[in-house]
């Protein structure tokens, strides 16, 4: 053979390799995939972000004008007779209080304000939301009406906030009723499955986006005893919040039980207190009520079949308990 033609059979040497089969369609699937990727991850930050900054002004009427936000009251009862204040809990409005309200009306001038981020009141999407500022708040909005005196009742969360109104004016809280208010977080039980995803980054605010009435009611679930039939208002109000609101209340919430636990405020203030537990409470442990033994002459009631939510699960036996102590409270000398 020739040597021109033996060079020519040695296949020239490259440090290229052929790509295998197939491997142009993998590398591409690796593209298309990170892409959706990011893309979803993008997407999903980019709600958790207008989630967040989410606001909205106070709705309906009447509303006091108050730091942070206007704020909505309802008045029912004789005006001149002795103030009873109602206020709700985390995710609740003055609604709430609907069942027990004409009950107490026939004798109390009662007094329900909507706390910032809830019901008609306005929902900020900056700050405001600490329980020592909700507090304020309505001791500021009695002020207004011209309240100088008042038996104050918190219903969980608002059991916080009637206490720091206590803490911030003595002046103005004649005595405390606090319902199914969790004393410490130690007794804290669960607040459910769909109530922890809430509070997950990014998770929360997609799930907040997507909340149906199915969802909102198996997060309510833990507000009352099991099998007890979850009020359309209840559902209404929790999807009236904002998610900054709902998330910004919630923390505010455990940090004031986390900086100092409930009984041991009330203790130094020396002031008469009706504690009302269902025994059927899935969120605190009802046993923890007795924590609440350590204030001098507090009246601790554990109330059968019921659960977190006593004023609408047994409207009769909570509106008797509070008439029963306030009457003896503003009898007293």
């Amino acid at each position: 053979m020739p040597a021109d033609d033996a060079l020519m059979t040695i296949p020239p040497t490259s440090d290229h390799q052929p790509e295998p089969p197939g491997g142009r369609h993998r590398r591409r699937r690796r593209i298309i995939t990170a892409t959706v990727l990011l893309t979803v991850a993008g997407l999903l930050l980019g709600n958790a972000a207008l989630v967040d900054r989410q606001g909205a002004d106070a709705a309906g009427t009447p509303t006091l004008p108050l730091d942070g936000g206007d704020i909505a009251v309802s008045q029912d009862g004789p005006p001149g007779a002795p103030a009873l204040v109602l206020i709700h809990g985390l995710g609740a409005s003055t609604r709430w209080w609907d069942p027990v309200v004409p009950m107490l009306a026939s004798s109390y001038h009662v007094i329900r304000v909507d706390l910032l981020g809830h019901g008609r009141s306005a929902k900020p999407a900056g700050g405001g939301y600490s329980i020592p500022q909700q507090g304020r708040r309505v001791g500021q909005a009695l002020d207004l009406l011209g309240v100088t005196h008042a038996v104050v009742v918190g219903h969980s969360t608002g059991g916080y906030v009637a206490t720091a109104l206590a803490e911030q004016r003595g002046d103005l809280v004649t005595a405390l009723a606090l319902i199914d208010t969790g004393p410490r977080m130690d007794a804290f039980i669960s607040d459910g499955f769909v109530g922890k995803l809430v509070d997950v980054p990014v998770v929360g605010q997609l799930l907040w986006r997507l909340r149906t009435d199915a969802v909102i009611r198996r997060g309510l679930s833990t507000a009352y005893a099991p099998g007890f039939k979850i009020p359309q208002q209840a559902v209404d109000d929790t999807r009236g919040m904002t998610y900054h609101a709902l998330i910004e209340t919630s923390h505010a919430a455990d940090d004031y039980l986390h900086r100092r636990p409930v009984p041991d405020r009330l203790v130094p203030l020396g002031k008469p207190l009706l504690v009302v537990f269902g025994e059927r409470d899935q969120r605190w442990r009802p046993s923890s009520a007795a924590l609440y033994g350590v204030v001098a002459g507090a009246r601790v009631e554990l109330l059968p079949g019921v659960g977190h939510s006593p004023m609408l699960e047994d409207p009769p036996r909570t509106a008797e308990l509070l008439i029963t102590f306030a009457g003896a409270v503003l009898d007293s000398p």
